[in-house]
């Protein structure tokens, strides 16, 4: 863990694949919110982990056909109840495997591993936090932006960049400082959320922390806007994954300490030990 964003320890997964209950299957506008009760595991993921997700029936593509793979998706939402916890997933059907995803109905099984990898770590006392999420990877971001609401946690402002307005429908999900760009000017600000990140640093003259999750461009834009402010950064990285707990080195990336796993060591990392966030 020697390039993960440390100091807070991981929420341990149990080893075993399990099915949570949907409850819910919503649209978010080009997004579905999925909301599964997982009834038997930790009640308290961290923001920036994942889970392994598959649906717990009919998974693959036919029966002469290999079974997909698991997709890995960091939680939107998780909230404590007396049965489990309720974990939120906010995902894209762009392929077979998202696509079934999308199309769980209520009272289906969502087949499950995690939480999985290394969440964000605390800002450092006296750091405003910023929050910083581009398309999907508005995931993490709404859930950390939950946590430091719960702690009372001071200017938690979450930038958020989407494509068009169809896809900014997900900023309606948080609760707390929002504000929106679009690659086209549909919804929010005509402007990459780089543009909003980097008029916030300048504003923040060296008293913020930024965490970010969105696409390897956008997070490399992150990078280097953080790193000529001087600002601390924690980046979650996005990558496939093939097993989700550092089996088969499909998601490894370069640091400046080596060769690292994200879904192990990550998927979160401290932007000053990254040459780049760029990955392929």
């Amino acid at each position: 863990m020697r390039a993960a964003a440390s100091a807070e320890p991981r929420t341990l997964a149990p080893p075993e694949r399990r099915v949570a209950r949907v409850v819910a299957n919503e649209p978010v506008g080009a997004y579905s919110l999925i909301s599964a009760l997982d009834a038997e595991g930790p009640p308290d993921p961290r923001p920036g982990q994942f889970y392994m997700l598959s649906s717990a029936v009919r998974w693959g593509g036919g029966e002469d056909q290999r079974p997909y793979l698991p997709r890995a998706f960091s939680y939107a939402r998780a909230k404590r109840s007396p049965n489990g916890v309720e974990l939120s997933f906010l995902l894209e059907a762009i392929g077979p495997g998202t696509g079934r995803l999308a199309a769980l109905e209520q009272g289906e099984g969502l087949a499950l591993v995690g939480p999985l990898g290394v969440g964000f770590a605390p800002a450092v006392d006296g750091c405003r936090p910023l929050l910083v999420g581009g398309g999907i990877g508005a995931a993490p971001i709404l859930c950390l932006q939950d946590e430091l609401i719960a702690g009372h946690a001071q200017g938690a402002r979450a930038l958020l960049g989407f494509r068009s307005a169809e896809f900014a429908a997900a900023a309606g999900l948080f609760r707390g400082g929002v504000e929106v760009a679009t690659d086209d000017g549909s919804a929010g600000r005509h402007a990459l959320v780089t543009e909003l990140l980097r008029e916030q640093l300048e504003i923040a003259e060296g008293s913020a922390a930024v965490f970010a999750c969105g696409p390897p461009p956008m997070l490399e834009a992150v990078r280097m806007l953080c790193a000529s402010h001087r600002c601390p950064a924690q980046l979650a990285l996005e990558s496939g994954m093939a097993c989700g707990f550092g089996a088969c080195f499909g998601c490894v990336v370069p640091t400046r300490e080596g060769y690292v796993r994200l879904c192990v060591d990550g998927p979160v990392l401290e932007a000053g030990l990254l040459e780049t966030a760029l990955h392929g």
